[in-house]
């Protein structure tokens, strides 16, 4: 994100940023800082971070309109699940999405959605055109700034469990996200090996559900 000149951001962003550089200044109370930022801020949302598996080496054997392609099915596939389960999109970058949901167990249920859209859609098509879904949910308090961009433990961890631990037709979710959700029909959570690093999240777990 660019913040040097005032004019590149919108009220919430230049607000956010006026803060931070209050906050970098000699003898700043940086208690009270954070306090009014929190205050601004601070919402509890339940984040999704969804990713393509094999997708970087399917490009590279592609071709960058075969790339196209695959976000162009992605989008179309996917991002109308979101909206039916009041999902907003913050961003897309490349083949990963970042959403938010205000309530934990929808987004639980639009992933289990996209992913059983994913499967119907792949039936047909050979496998270097298939969407191949990972998908990471977190929830808690993070910070908002409007439709442009969130920051917080727990986009941290759910990013990390989308982007970089979770496999084709997986949905990890930390253990936040599994308290805020809690039971479900035909949902299981299988805890993750520990010795898995999850930045900003002590346990986290797999989703056993419906196939």
């Amino acid at each position: 994100m660019r913040y040097e000149r005032d004019e590149d951001l919108k009220g919430s962003e230049v607000r956010l940023w006026a803060l931070i550089a209050e906050r970098t200044r000699a003898g700043a109370d940086k208690a009270r800082i954070d306090r009014r930022i929190w205050d601004l801020f601070g919402e509890d949302w339940a984040v999704m971070f969804t990713d393509l598996s094999g997708f970087s080496r399917q490009v590279a054997a592609f071709g960058i309109i075969h790339f196209l392609q695959i976000i162009y099915e992605q989008k179309r596939l996917l991002l109308p699940i979101a909206a039916a389960h009041d999902g907003i999109l913050i961003k897309v970058e490349a083949d990963s999405f970042l959403l938010i949901f205000k309530r934990a167990e929808s987004a639980l249920k639009c992933a289990i959605e996209m992913q059983h859209e994913c499967a119907a859609h792949n039936k047909r098509l050979p496998p270097e055109e298939r969407v191949l879904l990972c998908v990471g949910l977190g929830f808690g308090r993070i910070l908002r700034l409007g439709d442009a961009d969130v920051f917080g433990q727990e986009v941290n961890a759910a990013s990390k469990l989308g982007e970089d631990i979770a496999k084709a037709d997986e949905i990890l979710v930390t253990g936040a996200a599994q308290r805020a959700i809690g039971e479900a029909p035909g949902i299981s959570y299988l805890p993750m090996d520990p010795t898995i690093q999850v930045p900003g999240s002590e346990s986290n777990f797999r989703v056993e559900y419906p196939r």
